[in-house]
């Protein structure tokens, strides 16, 4: 394991306003999302509509009807402030839950909770303890208030549990978790994942990220909100960007003691989900069928991406997600060239992957042409 090194500032130290920023903000390499359908097709010269988006993990079947159908009876309310309590919302997710309104932070996106986590229990002086090959928004949160980033070594491109348990030292305040894990797709038994959050110290918060788990079969649905009532220092982060698809929308949540719920909802800006994405939640969270027929349409294309890859003599690391990490060697060609195809995929060199390619599961003819482009990059070798 080791302590993860902030980046050098792109620019030389000067006088000006961006050095009266504390060194760790100047240090920060911003996040970069997939490349948007608009900028690919204008730099292509082609037509949005013939661009093929697989990078940001995005539901290929578009958002929830019910949402939709929400959404409409709302776009008389856009004079209005949002219900900064998120009531309405926070009563489903309490009886879906079975958890209470105060068991609960809303988020602008899951992304939200994780940065509101940071903030409330992080200072200079503490440690966060997140593996290698997981998302990049842990370090990014936890630099951001100057806190030391400890990176554990990942085993099959997930997290090695008894390393992390290992990791944590005195000062240690949060340990970030994901199952399922992006980008790599892996998963760990909820056994397993609860004897972790049984064995951490009480002074250590486990941040699990289920951003990914509505894609889960009925079998392997988490359990997790059950466990909240005895492990006061347990915090669970989802979101409806995913499999309820509401990316554009940005609503998420996270779970935790009213305690640790009561902090972080202390540094929470008072509207930070906006009308419309409480609205759409609270209708997509009802929807199971949607659900159910994404979840689907995911597992055949999970498969149907995994033969191709097999086809392609391409390895491919197996994914719980609604997306697969593929080992392409020269990623940054075969990407290159995937994109001039129209193709957006998503490297993941900044993960430590530098061979591999990330791709979100399409419909079926998506995963058709991807393999068809994949196919013809591989061949220009």
């Amino acid at each position: 394991m080791s302590a993860a090194k902030p980046r050098a500032p792109a620019i030389a130290e000067k006088a000006g306003p961006g050095s009266l920023a504390p060194a760790h903000v100047r240090a920060i390499a911003p996040y970069v999302p997939g490349k948007p359908i608009a900028e690919t097709a204008r730099e292509l010269g082609m037509a949005e509509a013939d661009i093929l988006k697989l990078a940001s993990n995005e539901n290929p079947l578009g958002s929830s009807p019910k949402a939709i159908e929400a959404l409409r009876g709302a776009l008389g309310d856009l004079a209005w402030y949002p219900d900064g309590s998120g009531h309405d919302l926070k009563a489903v997710i309490s009886a879906r839950l079975a958890l209470r309104p105060e068991n609960l932070v809303l988020g602008n996106g899951s992304n939200d909770v994780l940065e509101l986590v940071a903030r409330a229990f992080l200072t200079p002086a503490d440690s966060a303890v997140y593996s290698r090959h997981a998302f990049m928004v842990y370090p990014l949160v936890v630099q951001a208030v100057g806190a030391r980033g400890i990176e554990v070594p990942a085993s099959n491109y997930g997290h090695d549990l008894a390393a992390m348990a290992a990791a944590i030292r005195p000062d240690t305040k949060i340990v970030f978790l994901a199952n399922p894990n992006n980008p790599t797709g892996t998963f760990l038994p909820w056994e397993d994942v609860l004897a972790f959050a049984e064995s951490a110290p009480p002074t250590t918060l486990v941040v699990l990220d289920e951003a990914y788990g509505e894609y889960l079969s009925p079998q392997r649905q988490s359990p997790s909100p059950g466990w909240i009532a005895r492990l006061p220092n347990l915090v669970i982060s989802r979101t409806l960007s995913k499999a309820f698809g509401l990316a554009g929308l940005r609503a998420g949540f996270g779970l935790a003691h009213p305690d640790v719920a009561d902090l972080m909802n202390r540094v929470r800006q008072p509207f930070n989900v906006n009308h419309l994405a409480m609205v759409a939640a609270c209708a997509a969270l009802g929807d199971e069928e949607f659900i159910a027929e994404s979840r689907r349409v995911n597992a055949a294309g999970l498969e149907q991406l995994a033969k191709g890859f097999d086809r392609l003599r391409l390895e491919c690391i197996p994914s719980a997600g609604n997306f697969i990490a593929v080992r392409v060697g020269d990623a940054t060609r075969i990407y290159a060239s995937l994109l001039r195809q129209g193709v957006i995929v998503r490297p993941i060199a900044g993960y430590g992957m530098p061979e591999h390619l990330r791709v979100t599961v399409g419909t079926p003819s998506q995963n058709d042409r991807f393999l068809a482009s994949l196919e013809r990059a591989l061949g220009e070798a």
